[in-house]
C-alpha cells in the first residue's frame, strides 16, 4: 500500500505474505488509486507449515498484515487517521485490555476459521489460513478511516455484515492500528533524519569558515582567534545590509532625480530591534538654550545632523519584499528634504517672500524659490498653477499639545472642522522616539474643502513628518506622495499636489506659542468656478491665513471652556454637563452642514441634474437610515454661492442677529426670535452657540426651538442653524446624551472675495462710487427632509421647492442690505 510517499517501496506490500509455496501476484504500484491486489484462485490450498515459535515471531512483526491493503488518499488522509488514532487513545486502551494476552500465530492471522476455534481439546492439526475478500477489506478500511477503535457493538455489526467472526474483525483492527503506528513512526524518523543531515551540513560549513577566516577590511586571511564567531556573523550581516541599502538608494535616486548619498556615507551600523528614529541631531537650532522670540536665520544643517542620528529603516525583505523597503526609504528621503524646505521657507524673508501693497500679505517669489530649492516631488504639471502663503500668529496652546493634535488624525479634524472634510492615518512608519513625537513619520489621507459648491474638494495623500529642532521648537511638515504612489500602482489624486507645507511652533511665555504656517500647493485652476479663482490663487481659500485664523479661534474656544469662570453673557441656568452636551450637539450640526455643502465622502450623496434648477445651484440627495442623529427618510441638500458687495463683517452681523432674522428666515414666522440660552466660544460676541425660540403665530401653533452656532475670524465667518425638538433639548441642557437629537442643518458661509476681484473696487450698498470696500462670497445651503420613507422617490415638486427657497432667501438678503444691483 502506498501512503503518499510515507512508506518505502519495500515496506508496504500489496496484500499479506503467507509463508507458503503459493503463486501470488504482488502489485507494488505507487498509484494511490490502486486499492486491490489480485491473487489466483486456490492460492492458499497448500500452505507450508513452520515451527510454531518462528511463525509467532514472524506474524507479530508490526510491518506485516494478512489483510489485502487498499491505497490511501495521500498524506492528508494519513494525517487525519493519525489524529483519529491519537484522539481515541482511551478507547484503544480499553480495547487492549479486552484483547487476550496470547498472541499465537492464528491470533495475528486476523482470526482463524470457526472450525479451528471449536477444537480446543483436540490434538493440534493443520490450521487453515483465511484471507479476506477485497470487498471485506474495503469495508474494513472504510470503517478504520472513521473509527480506528470500534466498540463491541460496531465489531458485531460489521462481522455480521461481512460474514466474519468478531475475533477476526477485532484482530484485523488490532493489526491495522499497529501498522498505522509503524508507518507514522517511520515518517517522523525520515523527517528527523533530514533535519539531522541539514544541521550536519551547516555545522561542517561553519567549521570550514572557522578554519579559514577572512578579514572584512582587507579581504585577506584573518588570524585565528582575532575575531569571534558572533562578530563574524554580525559583519557578514552588516555587509549584506549595506549591499541592499546601496541597491535601494540607487533605485530611489532614479525616482527622485538626484543621487542619495548622505544616508549611505554616514549611516551607523544597524542596531538590533531599532525602528525608524528620526533623531534631533545637530542643526541650526542646536545652540538655542534659551529659545529666542525669532528663529535663527542660519538654515539647519540637515545633511549631517540628521544623518548622524538616523538609523536606517530596518530591512523588510523577508516579510514584505524589496518593494516595501524601497518605498520606505523613499519616504524617509522625501521627509528629510521636505522638512529642510519648510524650515527655510518659514525663517527666510526677502527675497524669497515680499509683502503686497494691497493688504500687506506675504507673496512668494517663485523665481527665487526655483533658484533656492530643488523640487521634492518633481516638476509641476503643465495644467497646474501654484499657490503659496505664509502666516505668523500667537496661539494660546503649547507646542507639545499642538504637535500631538497635528499628528492625531481625529484631533486634527476636530481642530479644523471647516477646512478638513475627512482624514485618516493610512500607515505609521515611525511613532517617534523617547515617548515623544520627535521623529514621527506617517502616511495620511485628507479631503480639504472650501465651503462652497463651486470649489471641488482637494483629496490628497501625503507624508507627515514631525521633528523637534530645539527645546520648545517643533516643526511638522506635509508633502504629497503621489509621485511615489504612481510607481507602486496605488490610487492618486491628480487635481492637486501638496508641496512641503506645515508649521514651525515655538513655545512662548504664559502658555502661548508662536506659529509660523506655510502653505504651498499646485492645483488645476480650471476645476474652480471663476468667482473663487482669485481667492484660491491668493492663498485665501486653502492658505496659511485660514489655518492660523481657525487655529487661533479654536484654541481660544478651548481655553474658555476649560476655564472655571463663566462668561457674563452665558445663560446661568445651564449646568456644566449641559454646556458640554449642547456644544457637542452644535459641533455635530456644523460638521453635517459642511459635509452637505462640499459633498464630501462623509455621506453618500447622489447629484441631481434637473432642468428646473438654477445653473449655480447644486442639488443632491441621500438616504438617512438607522442614524439616531438624523430623521429617517430622503434628505435633499441644495447649495449655491453668490457675490455680494458687502463686507464680510457686515454680512455676518446681519445674519447672526436674531432680531433681524425675520427679514430672511421663513422659520421665524415673520417676527423676532428670543434667545433662550447662550454659550460663549470666544472673546468676539459672534463666536457662540445659542438656542432661539420663534414666537407662535396663533394659539394652535406650537413654538419651535432653533439651535444656532456662529463663528468669525480673519479668514471668514459661519452661521449654522437647525430646528430641534423641545423635549430633546431639555434633556441636552440637563447634561443628557446629545447623540439622539435628530437634526438637519442649514446655514451660511462667508469669505472675503480675493484681491483684484470686482468686490475690491465696487461701490458699497449705501455709499458713493468713490467709497472702496471689499465684497463677500456668500454660500447658502439647506438640508431638508422631503420624505420620511427612505425608499420613496424624489418628486419634481420637492426639488422646485428647495430651489425656490434658496432663490427667495438670497433675494431677501440682498433686499435687506439694499444690494439688488
Amino acid at each position: 500500500m502506498n501512503f503518499g510517499g510515507f512508506l518505502d517501496n519495500n515496506s508496504g506490500g500489496g496484500g499479506a505474505r503467507i509463508v507458503a509455496d503459493i503463486p501470488f501476484n504482488h502489485n507494488n504500484s505507487s498509484s494511490n488509486n490502486d486499492n486491490k491486489n489480485n491473487m489466483p484462485t486456490g492460492a492458499i490450498s497448500q500452505p507450508r507449515l513452520l515451527p510454531q515459535s518462528l511463525a509467532k515471531n514472524m506474524f507479530n512483526s508490526p510491518g506485516l498484515s494478512l489483510a489485502l491493503q487498499t491505497g490511501m488518499e495521500g498524506q492528508s488522509e494519513v494525517t487525519r487517521m493519525a489524529e483519529n488514532y491519537e484522539g481515541n487513545n482511551s478507547v484503544g486502551r480499553r480495547s487492549r485490555e479486552e484483547e487476550p494476552d496470547s498472541r499465537s500465530g492464528s491470533d495475528n492471522l486476523e482470526g482463524a476459521s470457526g472450525d479451528e476455534q471449536d477444537a480446543t481439546d483436540k490434538p493440534p492439526r493443520k490450521k487453515r489460513y483465511h484471507r479476506h475478500t477485497p470487498q471485506q477489506i474495503q469495508e474494513l478500511e472504510s470503517l478504520f478511516k472513521e473509527c480506528p477503535h470500534p466498540d463491541e457493538k460496531q465489531r458485531l455489526e460489521l462481522s455480521k455484515r461481512l460474514s466474519l467472526e468478531t475475533r477476526q474483525v477485532k484482530f484485523w483492527f488490532q493489526n491495522r492500528r499497529t501498522q498505522m503506528k509503524t508507518q507514522l513512526e517511520r515518517h517522523e524518523n525520515s523527517i528527523l533524519r533530514q533535519e539531522n543531515d541539514k544541521l550536519r551540513a551547516e555545522n561542517m560549513s561553519i567549521r570550514e569558515a572557522m578554519r579559514n577566516p577572512i578579514c572584512t577590511n582587507c579581504g585577506g586571511p584573518a588570524m585565528i582567534g582575532e575575531i569571534s564567531l558572533e562578530e563574524q556573523h554580525l559583519r557578514i550581516e552588516n555587509a549584506r545590509l549595506k549591499d541592499e541599502l546601496d541597491r535601494v538608494c540607487a533605485l530611489a535616486g532614479k525616482f527622485l532625480g538626484r543621487p542619495i548619498s548622505s544616508l549611505v556615507t554616514s549611516m551607523p551600523p544597524p542596531m538590533p530591534n531599532s525602528s525608524l528614529e528620526l533623531g534631533v541631531g545637530s542643526n541650526g537650532f542646536g545652540g538655542m538654550s534659551n529659545v529666542p522670540t525669532t528663529l535663527p536665520l542660519a538654515p539647519p544643517d540637515f545633511g549631517v545632523g540628521i544623518s548622524n542620528s538616523l538609523p536606517v529603516v530596518p530591512s523588510t525583505r523577508q516579510s514584505t519584499g524589496i518593494e516595501r523597503s524601497l518605498e520606505r526609504s523613499m519616504y524617509l528621503e522625501l521627509a528629510l528634504a521636505a522638512m529642510e524646505e519648510l524650515v527655510k521657507m518659514a525663517q527666510t524673508d526677502e527675497p524669497l517672500w515680499f509683502r503686497s501693497i494691497e493688504g500687506g500679505r506675504e507673496i512668494l517669489n517663485h523665481e527665487e524659490y526655483i533658484r533656492t530649492f530643488t523640487p521634492c516631488i518633481g516638476m509641476r504639471p503643465n495644467s497646474f498653477i501654484s499657490e503659496a502663503s505664509r502666516e505668523t500668529g500667537m496661539v494660546i496652546i503649547n507646542s507639545l499639545a499642538l504637535v500631538e493634535t497635528l499628528m492625531d488624525s481625529n484631533k486634527w479634524a476636530e481642530m479644523f472642522p471647516c477646512l478638513i472634510a475627512r482624514t485618516s492615518t493610512t500607515d505609521v512608519i515611525s511613532s517617534g522616539m523617547g515617548g515623544t513625537r520627535n521623529g514621527a513619520l506617517q502616511l495620511m489621507h485628507a479631503e480639504l474643502q472650501v465651503l462652497s459648491p463651486l470649489v471641488p474638494i482637494r483629496e490628497v495623500n501625503f507624508l507627515r513628518f514631525c521633528k523637534q529642532h530645539a527645546e520648545g521648537v517643533w516643526a511638522v511638515v506635509d508633502v504629497s506622495i503621489d509621485t511615489i504612489r504612481e510607481t507602486s500602482g496605488a490610487p492618486t489624486f491628480p487635481n492637486s499636489r501638496r508641496l512641503p507645507s506645515g508649521c514651525v511652533v515655538q513655545d512662548m511665555p504664559n502658555g502661548y506659542s508662536k506659529v509660523t504656517w506655510v502653505e504651498h500647493a499646485e492645483y488645476e485652476e480650471g476645476a474652480n468656478h471663476h468667482l473663487y479663482r482669485q481667492l484660491i490663487s491668493a492663498g485665501m481659500g486653502f492658505g496659511a491665513q485660514r489655518w492660523v485664523a481657525t487655529l487661533q479661534r479654536q484654541c481660544e474656544c478651548l481655553a474658555i471652556l476649560m476655564s472655571s469662570t463663566v462668561s457674563a453673557r452665558d445663560h446661568t441656568a445651564i449646568t456644566p454637563s449641559g454646556r458640554r452636551s449642547m456644544l457637542k450637539l452644535a459641533q455635530r450640526m456644523t460638521n453635517n452642514f459642511c459635509a452637505g455643502v462640499c459633498a464630501s465622502t462623509v455621506h453618500k450623496w447622489n447629484k441631481l441634474c434637473a432642468g428646473n434648477v438654477d445653473e449655480d445651484v447644486r442639488v443632491m440627495t441621500r438616504k438617512s437610515v438607522d442614524d439616531p442623529g438624523e430623521p429617517a427618510g430622503i434628505v435633499l441638500s441644495a447649495a449655491t454661492s453668490v457675490w455680494l458687495p458687502v463686507s464680510p463683517q457686515r454680512l455676518f452681523d446681519f445674519l447672526r442677529d436674531e432680531r433681524l432674522r425675520s427679514e430672511w428666515d421663513i422659520l421665524s414666522n415673520g417676527g423676532p426670535m428670543q434667545e433662550m440660552a447662550h454659550i460663549a466660544k470666544g472673546q468676539d460676541h459672534g463666536n457662540c452657540v445659542s438656542l432661539l425660540r420663534a414666537s407662535a403665530m396663533n394659539a394652535n401653533q406650537s413654538s419651535m426651538l432653533i439651535l444656532h452656532e456662529t463663528c468669525i475670524d480673519a479668514a471668514g465667518a459661519l452661521v449654522v442653524y437647525a430646528p430641534v425638538d423641545i423635549p430633546a433639548m431639555h434633556v441636552v441642557m440637563n447634561g443628557g446624551n446629545s447623540a439622539y437629537v435628530a437634526l438637519l442643518p442649514s446655514g451660511f458661509s462667508i469669505v472675503p472675495d480675493g484681491p483684484g476681484s470686482r468686490g475690491s473696487n465696487g461701490p458699497s450698498c449705501n455709499g458713493g462710487p468713490d467709497q472702496r470696500i471689499s465684497g463677500s462670497l456668500l454660500t447658502v445651503a439647506f438640508q431638508i427632509l422631503v420624505n420620511s420613507l427612505p425608499t420613496a422617490k424624489l418628486t419634481v415638486e420637492s426639488v422646485e421647492t428647495v430651489n425656490n427657497l434658496i432663490s427667495c432667501t438670497v433675494q431677501k438678503i440682498k433686499a435687506a442690505l439694499q444690494c439688488e444691483s
